[in-house]
């Protein structure tokens, strides 16, 4: 009786389990974007198809699905943009999107895929394959001729987004890029390109708010995340970096009138042979920004050129830099459990403005070694503590 109970028991069970994931499936349209055309061989032009599938699922009032099944689709430039009846919106990659074979097809472009003024729209899945080597050859040749490139998906003026489990690999310049966004989830990416390949950053937000990055990868040849003006309530989580020039504030302060860069935290994450691990970087320029409310919490350094690194004198070429200062001012910045090896002697270095000192600035339980021998800091223009075991010596 015991044993019949039970198997009664589980067979409700499955059938209430069942009945829910067809009642939320017959809640949701499907768009299959083979039905509109497209060709998944790797060949033959499927934007026209995409750009369709996305029409329709974005005309329709029900939540959708806009369904990518196994295998390489060919697409050029295409933009999906909002105002959409429906506010769910799914696209569900389980193939390759391939970018064309020549670099100067998306290289003129300034997106390969962008979504522009969306709300409620989920990307799972999938991998994008720009193909940026050629390019990135033709940069290297100096070649005079050579576009700038594409980014390889971006996200603007849209809110209500999320990213799960894409990859990105070898973008001919920025993989992921939002921009005046709020609301944004990016989790589990995995984002790859050769380490000298040029502006490939993993990825940039600016004048967005409420971003969350969470359990990714980046190797790639700049930095692995960049963080640009407007951006505020920023949480990175579990994020591996290297190759890369690690995860960076900046550059800031280029322009006059600039907004600031506030409430950021990063949290575990590991540098693994990259030019910088945690950057702060901005123009000797006159300027308004700031950048406050900065946790750099739990962070591994391996190999690390610079692993902690605020500099305020950037200027290429040392052009347009009137009096060598910077105006950004930077305060309220703490570097918790931070701890590794430095490939360099210097592992903690703060060049501030002269003009507008760094303020704030607090180490706690930080240890960092350069080799097996004791690492340096160096400090020009910067106000703090160190609180508790700080390894090198503090020049605070």
């Amino acid at each position: 009786m015991a044993k019949f109970l039970i198997s009664l028991i589980f067979s409700i069970f499955l059938f209430a389990v069942s009945n829910n994931l067809n009642q939320s499936a017959a809640t949701s349209s499907v768009y299959d974007v083979l039905r509109f055309g497209a060709k998944g061989n790797g060949v033959i032009d499927s934007t026209e198809a995409f750009a369709k599938a996305w029409a329709a699922a974005c005309a329709s009032n029900e939540s959708t699905i806009i369904y990518v099944p196994k295998g390489r689709y060919l697409l050029g430039s295409v933009a999906f943009k909002g105002e959409c009846q429906s506010s769910d919106i799914t696209f569900r990659i389980d193939g390759t999107l391939v970018a064309p074979a020549d670099y100067r097809v998306l290289g003129q472009a300034d997106n390969w895929l962008s979504f522009e003024g969306v709300s409620g729209v989920s990307i799972i899945g999938g991998a994008l394959d720009a193909k940026g080597t050629s390019l990135w050859a033709c940069k290297a040749a100096a070649g005079t001729t050579c576009p700038n490139g594409a980014t390889t998906l971006s996200i603007t003026n849209s809110n209500n987004v999320s990213i799960k489990g894409l990859s990105s690999l070898n973008s001919q310049m920025y993989h992921i890029v939002i921009n005046r966004c709020q609301d944004v989830l990016v989790e589990g990416a995995k984002i790859i390109a050769a380490g000298d390949s040029p502006n490939t950053d993993g990825i940039h937000i600016q004048q967005s708010r409420n971003v969350k990055i969470r359990s990714s990868s980046i190797k790639t040849g700049d930095d692995c995340i960049s963080i640009g003006r407007g951006t505020t309530n920023l949480w990175i989580e579990r994020v591996t970096c290297g190759p890369g020039h690690g995860i960076s504030i900046g550059s800031l302060g280029k322009d006059m009138d600039e907004e600031g860069v506030q409430n950021v935290t990063v949290w575990k994450t590991v540098f693994t042979g990259t030019q910088n691990g945690l950057r702060i970087k901005s123009w000797a320029r006159p300027s308004n920004g700031f950048v406050k409310g900065v946790r750099f919490i739990d962070a591994v350094m391996r190999n690390v050129q610079n692993p902690i690194i605020i500099d305020q004198n950037y200027c290429p070429h040392n052009l347009n830099c009137p009096g060598q200062v910077s105006g950004v001012k930077i305060s309220d910045i703490i570097y918790w459990n931070i701890r590794g090896t430095s490939s360099t002697p210097i592992a903690i270095k703060f060049n501030c403005s002269a003009k507008y000192p760094c303020e704030g600035i607090r180490l706690y339980k930080v240890n960092l070694r350069y080799l097996k021998l004791v690492a340096q800091s160096s400090c020009n223009n910067v106000i703090g503590k160190a609180l508790g075991l700080v390894q090198p010596n503090t020049c605070l």
